[in-house]
């Protein structure tokens, strides 16, 4: 029946338990009591309820390599996992690398991700990762929406051709331009990449998602000229900056007025918490540096910043799931964002915050009129759900049960523990 009725349903900042009408996949009505006779009735027993996790940044591309002949990444650090990455790509083909990539997906699905922006790195004259990516956007597309970048992994202009790459990725199809700025030979080429980013998305309408600033070295600052460029074009909202690690080793001074500019433009800013730390300040003893941006400072002056997982298994990070919660749980220790304000706010960051990002507002959200996509977690308010790192027991898309998770049980044996 695709006319359903969900009861006591949780909504975050919301005290009383609401109800949720659906029919053909959108939200039809949201409030305390509905009157909707013939439609079927799914009890949530006072769980919370969230729009789904969104992940703006992950490199499906690279999923699973790290163990990779020739992959291992010994210095654990962002230059030496693009060597690496760079050493062992030649014989990538678009069959494995979807198989790798749906793998990657089905765990974040599990966990509650119904929505990713992923890289795809078209420093290849045979845009094999691209390939791949296009064909897994419109084969998954009524379980998951995926956005796609064209990232010029080796450089726009380090890489030979990459700026001619780039641009053929956006008239391949993909969502946005991407670039890396600090990976350029010389300061002057990652200047000449930004101008070239911002050129080809207002050329071919596309959004921006630039890996910038991506080092512990202070004097990296093309934060600033993306920003200025943006704000100028009036293209801020479509445009986001990843990691911008440099920013958070910044002086004072200096971010005070940036973060003035940044507020005019509405640029979005990602942050990769799990795997920033493990791949930053690696050239520092101590102090040791935590390699984030300012998420905190970001976060409480309205700019929008969200998380997300960036690498599972790959050259560049060991470890990574695609659980949101964990990656969450990880940024708001690092960042220092744990008061109890904090803690009830911060599902914004794996939620959506991620969807401004991708600028999906006007098809995301809990709201009559738009789609049925939502996800239930085993939690009855925000705060319980951020402490106890709450599983995904239900994710519905258009109205429909993507997944739903018996209650776990226990035998218990011990007189103290019942």
């Amino acid at each position: 029946m695709s006319r359903k009725k969900f009861i006591n349903a949780k909504l975050k900042s919301v005290n009383e338990l609401q109800e949720i009408l659906t029919d053909h996949g959108v939200f039809q009505e949201i409030s305390p009591r509905i009157s909707a006779p013939d439609c079927e009735i799914i009890d949530l027993q006072g769980k919370l309820i969230l729009p789904p996790y969104v992940d703006p940044h992950i490199h499906l591309d690279y999923v699973f390599t790290a163990r990779k002949q020739g992959a291992a990444n010994g210095t654990g650090t962002l230059f030496e996992g693009i060597q690496r990455w760079s050493e062992t790509k030649s014989d990538l083909t678009v069959d494995e690398i979807k198989a790798r990539a749906i793998i990657a997906v089905k765990k974040e699905l599990a966990h509650g991700v119904q929505f990713i922006r992923t890289h795809a790195d078209v420093t290849d004259p045979s845009l094999t990762s691209l390939k791949a990516m296009l064909e897994l956007r419109e084969e998954l597309k009524d379980l998951v929406t995926i956005q796609i970048v064209s990232f010029p992994q080796e450089g726009m202009y380090a890489y030979k051709g990459g700026q001619e790459l780039v641009e053929e990725g956006l008239k391949m199809g993909a969502d946005c331009v991407g670039g890396i700025p600090h990976f350029e030979l010389a300061r002057e080429f990652g200047e000449q990449s930004i101008h070239s980013i911002v050129n080809l998305a207002l050329k071919y309408d596309r959004m921006i998602d630039v890996h910038c600033d991506e080092t512990d070295d202070v004097q990296s600052r093309f934060l600033e000229l993306l920003n200025a460029l943006v704000l100028m074009e009036g293209i801020g909202k479509k445009t986001t900056a990843s990691h911008t690690c440099s920013f958070g080793s910044a002086d004072n001074s200096y971010a005070f007025k940036l973060m003035k500019n940044l507020k005019k433009s509405g640029l979005n800013f990602i942050s990769c918490p799990t795997e920033n730390i493990y791949l930053q300040g690696r050239q520092d003893t101590y102090p040791k540096r935590r390699g984030l941006t300012r998420v905190k400072e970001l976060f409480e002056n309205g700019i929008n910043v969200c998380f997300a997982q960036d690498s599972i298994q790959d050259p560049w990070y060991p470890l990574g799931n695609g659980n949101l919660m964990n990656v969450l749980d990880n940024g708001i220790h690092i960042a220092q964002m744990m008061s109890f304000e904090e803690i009830d706010r911060c599902l914004d960051l794996i939620t959506v915050n991620g969807a401004k990002t991708m600028n999906l507002t006007n098809s995301y959200g809990i709201e009559a009129g738009k789609p049925a996509n939502f996800i239930v977690l085993d939690a009855k308010n925000e705060f319980e759900a951020v402490s106890e790192r709450a599983d995904v027991s239900a994710s519905i898309r258009n109205g429909e049960f993507l997944f739903k998770k018996a209650p776990v049980s226990y035998e218990i044996q011990n007189d103290f523990m019942k």
